[in-house]
């Protein structure tokens, strides 16, 4: 592989699958699930068994240091025409001035791998240019709240999946951006549906997630927006007695995004489909959402509720509290939404 500058991950896997290496490979970023799977290919599916033996080293950025990592770089492979060298927690290395040797000369039959993970390193420093003029460097950034669907509906298409549009709005709202886990969970779903059926429902992930259907954020936000009184104090109660798997702190962020996303709508001067969804970065499904609940919440009124949920947060993290718990606070929050 020559000298890869900017590519996708999708760009790096296409490659490795064609068998086409580099010298070196920076894998850094916040997301750490790019990282994972791109290191993972590179260890377990370049080499066989019996191969990796001899010519496979893993080590730890905290137990090792350059020095040690540069040396294993230059040996020789013994029984494969690769010798891998992968370098997880490189983010814990401190000599890395120590590797600029070495960068001047890779070894062609020497597949070194850094996996950066939670942070990036200085992009102005010689030896992050310098892989990047022999091998692979390449930065994972973590996806945005509204980016999460999407992503959701490409992972279960890469598998011959569908997941309805309720399922995956479950599944964002109770994992969040984390894809680790959401690949993990969506790993669970897709060996666990009905071996008659290449689609994911709702009730699929209430029973093999343990995400109610019934008693979510989507539901809840559903019934403030009919005024429905009854069933969203029925869906708060479910949350106070379901405190581990419904925080306040991730019912309040949720909501806080939908109404400052209405906020938004309320003052577009194109509300058509295509216009919201662009403009609110949401899939063109929910922009039917946003017309029920401006409808339902003035922009004066959404205005007042953002504000109430900023201040039921800060209350939930002890500031003027007086004691309440976090069950009454949200029954307060939803009383004045609804009055």
């Amino acid at each position: 592989m020559a000298k890869q500058a900017g590519l996708s991950f999708e760009n790096i896997m296409s490659e490795l699958r064609r068998k086409s290496y580099a010298p070196l490979y920076l894998l850094m970023g916040e997301e750490a699930y790019y990282i994972d799977v791109i290191t993972d290919f590179i260890q377990n599916e370049i080499l066989d068994e019996s191969q990796r033996e001899f010519d496979l080293t893993v080590v730890y950025g905290k137990d090792t240091d350059m020095t040690t990592i540069v040396n294993a770089a230059k040996r020789y492979p013994m029984m494969s025409p690769y010798q891998i060298v992968v370098v997880r927690e490189a983010q814990m290395i401190k000599d890395w001035d120590a590797l600029q040797y070495y960068l001047q000369k890779p070894l062609s039959s020497t597949i070194l791998v850094f996996a950066y993970k939670y942070g990036t390193p200085d992009k102005r420093k010689k030896w992050v240019q310098d892989i990047g003029k022999t091998g692979v460097v390449y930065e994972s950034v973590k996806l945005r709240d509204y980016e999460m669907g999407a992503w959701i509906s490409r992972y279960a298409k890469s598998k011959n999946v569908m997941v309805d549009e309720k399922a995956i709005q479950m599944l964002t709202d109770f994992l969040g951006t984390d894809l680790s886990k959401v690949a993990n969970e969506m790993d669970k779903l897709l060996l666990t549906k009905p071996a008659d059926t290449n689609r994911i429902t709702p009730e699929h992930v209430e029973k093999n997630i343990g995400i109610s259907k019934d008693f979510n954020v989507f539901e809840l936000q559903a019934a403030l927006i009919k005024r429905d009184i009854v069933k969203a104090n029925r869906i708060i109660r479910y949350f106070a007695d379901n405190k581990k798997n419904n925080p306040n702190v991730m019912i309040l962020a949720q909501l806080f995004n939908f109404f400052s996303n209405l906020m938004i709508y309320h003052y577009l001067s194109d509300k058509s489909q295509g216009a919201v969804a662009s403009e609110l970065k949401i899939n063109p499904y929910f922009v039917k959402d946003y017309e029920a609940a401006a409808k339902t919440f003035g922009a004066w009124k959404t205005m007042n509720i953002i504000t109430w949920i900023r201040e039921t947060d800060a209350r939930g993290k002890g500031i003027d509290s007086n004691g309440v718990d976090d069950g009454e606070l949200m029954k307060e929050l939803i009383y004045k939404m609804l009055h």
